[in-house]
């Protein structure tokens, strides 16, 4: 059974940044370790598209998040990518959250929430201490609107507080780290299966 994933990365670069993104090197190695699992992820920058403030599907002229939307809804699996700032997730990544809001209105025709059957997985990194606090975050944010969280759906690096050191500048990536992301990819792709093959049950006629 394939599956499809879609990554947010929720850096605050650009994709015409000058410096390369950590988070972007974090999340396509997750996608690598989840291709041979037969599942295909697409990437989307957040901070290259306008995404009005608001906590609806559509907030009116000009606004990216309704492409967006589409595309969490059609994939199988999401992925949240973000760095650590002060201690938060980035204000991308907290854009996004907000704007899924909107799925606790939304129901299908049995009474599920839109994305229900959907699983979720987060990718961080950082300079400074936060990881696990972040993942936390996103882990209740995620699953108020209705997605699925695997065990162990969290993979992440840190370096020294307040060094220079980024993740992308890492000429070798850490046995830990590698460890984890096939540990999250493994874990991630079965339970989405396991929800493809039954979703959720609606209400009761």
């Amino acid at each position: 059974m394939s599956l499809t994933a879609l990554a947010l990365n929720c850096t605050l670069k650009t994709t015409h940044a000058e410096d390369p993104s950590s988070t972007d090197r974090m999340l396509k190695l997750l996608a690598a370790a989840m291709e041979p699992l037969g599942v295909a992820t697409q990437f989307m920058q957040l901070a290259d598209y306008d995404i009005k403030p608001g906590v609806t599907s559509d907030e009116g002229e000009g606004d990216a998040w309704p492409d967006i939307r589409r595309r969490i809804l059609d994939a199988d699996i999401l992925i949240m990518g973000t760095p650590i700032w002060m201690g938060q997730p980035s204000s991308v990544c907290k854009r996004a959250l907000e704007r899924m809001d909107a799925f606790l209105e939304e129901k299908d025709e049995e009474g599920r929430m839109v994305s229900y059957g959907r699983v979720a997985a987060v990718a961080v990194v950082g300079n400074e201490d936060g990881a696990h606090h972040v993942s936390a975050e996103l882990f209740q944010a995620l699953n108020d609107v209705g997605f699925t969280i695997p065990a162990n759906a969290v993979t992440y690096w840190v370096g020294e507080a307040m060094g220079s050191v980024n993740f992308v500048d890492l000429t070798e990536i850490p046995e830990v780290v590698r460890s984890t992301l096939d540990l999250v990819a493994r874990n991630t792709a079965h339970a989405a299966r396991l929800f493809k093959a039954q979703p959720y049950s609606g209400e009761e006629d």
